[in-house]
Order: C-alpha cells, then structure tokens, then sequence
C-alpha cells in the first residue's frame, strides 16, 4: 500500500506550488497519457461491439497496468496475467466449498486476502500476491447475486478474458508507442531470490496485510503510486463503474450515487484502518 496523499506531499512546499509541479507537463506524461486514453477508448470500442462482459474493469486495467517504461510495463502484463488466472481458478475451487455458504465463503475471502497482501509484502514480485488475493476477495463477493452455479462460472471465466484482453492491449500499445527508458544505474544492487530481505523477520508485513484484510470486509482497497497518480486511479474507477453499466447510455443516476458512496466509504475505512492500526509512514520505509 503505498503512502497516503498527506504523507507524499513534501513537508516544506505550499500545497499550490505542490500540485503546480506534481501537475506540470512534460514529453513523457503527454505520451503516457495519450497511450492511456487510447487503450481506454479502445477498450470500451471492442466490448461494446462485442458485448464482452466487465467493461469497466477492461477499461480499468489501462490504468493499473501502464507504467513509466516498456519493460516495467510487459513485467506488470504478464504478472497480470499470471495473478488473474490463478486467482481465477483459485475462486472457482473455494466456490466448490463456499456457494450457497456465505459463512464459509466470508471467513475463506478474508483468508484469501491476507495472504494475497502478505505476499506482496515478503515477494519480490509483490502485484502478484495482491492480484491473486484481490480476484479472489472481489469474485467471491458476488456469489449471492448469480442464481446458478453455471452462471458463476461463466462470470468467471468472462472476467478472466476481459481482464486478458485490456492487459495485452495496453502492453501492445506501450511497446508500441512508449519511448525507450534509460537502464538503469548500475550502482544498484540486483534483487536476490524471490523474496525480500526481510520477509520473515520484519512484523510490518504481517501488520500490512491484517490492515488490508481489516479494510476489505468493510470497503474497495486500492493501490497507488507515491503521489498524485492514486487520485487519478480513483477518478478512473468511479467514472468506468459509474458509466459503463451496460451496453447502451444508462440514464438512472441511482447507479452513480451508489458506486461513488460505496467509493467513498471505502476510501474512509482504509483511511481510518490505516491511520490507527500499526501505522507505518512513508518515511519509516524509506530510511530502512
């Protein structure tokens, strides 16, 4: 989980002069931007003329899996991927012992996502146990909703070819379009294994991922960068999940208020959980 707005935003700086720079154009993020758009509107194009299920979340993807570079960008595709399947397949075997069982279900998406976010703390490559304990936790929730097991997994499996489809997409159009990156400085140092230096002595992690857990049964948990662009993730989950309810315009406004109340709620108790237990600032990590 990255630091909180307050938190990234430099101690001795006016919050004008803040955003001013944090909001200043540059090559790089005119041409990030415009690959982020097109995926967007791509994505939307190719459900609606298809009628492919889970649009908002197609068009989502764009968002969370665009990053700085091609490299950084392929690496975040394919962990995708590889979290989306599991994850995918993990849901439909606890669904073999959960649906129609909302007791069991409940306890086994809480224990799916604290797994899935320790992993993320102790792993190297951390976006898979989050993906992996977030498919799971968001695809169980809706087990009361679909009136047949067929249908559930059809759902399922739909979910994992819209997903798919929006991660290859925008990494298509980042190999495409994005400029080449610089590599790296050699100064610094390789990552060692599959885990992090102090994945089993360090108590944090397991603090991070009872948070998130504590958070989740109550509201959406996100992750952002650093800065700003955690704003600009929020912005693109409310308006795809407000707009895009099917596949034609939506004129009832009751979907709008409930997505961005339930948004907001959401944001409140991680905010709340995060701030009160085991807090951890961005600082702390910084200076280990």
């Amino acid at each position: 989980m990255s630091a909180t707005f307050v938190e990234a935003r430099p101690i001795d700086s006016d919050w004008i002069g803040w955003l001013k720079s944090e909001l200043a154009p540059t090559h790089p993020r005119e041409i990030r931007t415009a690959i982020i758009v097109a995926g967007a509107v791509l994505c939307v194009i190719i459900s609606m003329a298809l009628q492919v299920p889970e649009l908002a979340t197609c068009a989502y993807m764009v968002f969370f899996i665009s990053k700085e570079s091609k490299l950084l960008t392929t690496i975040t595709g394919v962990i995708g991927l590889i979290g989306l399947t599991i994850g995918i397949g993990a849901s439909l075997l606890l669904y073999k012992f959960t649906y129609g069982h909302p007791e069991l279900r409940i306890p086994g998406m809480a224990i799916a996502l604290f797994l899935g976010m320790y992993v993320s703390r102790i792993f190297v490559l951390g976006p898979l146990g989050f993906l992996i304990g977030f498919v799971v936790a968001v695809s169980q929730s809706v087990g009361e909703a679909v009136p047949s097991p067929e249908l559930l997994v059809r759902g399922l499996l739909w979910l994992w070819v819209a997903i798919a489809y929006g991660v290859g997409l925008t990494v298509a159009l980042n190999l495409l379009f994005l400029p080449d990156a610089p590599g790296p400085p050699a100064h610094l140092p390789k990552p060692k294994g599959f885990f992090v230096s102090d994945a089993f002595t360090n108590p944090a992690h397991v603090h991070f991922a009872l948070k998130v857990t504590f958070a989740a049964i109550a509201g959406w948990v996100a992750t952002g960068s650093e800065r700003i662009s955690y704003a600009g993730l929020q912005l693109a989950f409310a308006f795809f999940y407000s707009v895009f309810q099917g596949y034609a315009p939506d004129t009832d406004l009751d979907n709008v208020r409930n997505r961005v109340v339930g948004i907001l709620f959401g944001l409140v108790v991680t905010g709340l959980v995060f701030q009160y237990i085991w807090p951890e600032r961005a600082s702390q990590r910084n200076s280990k």
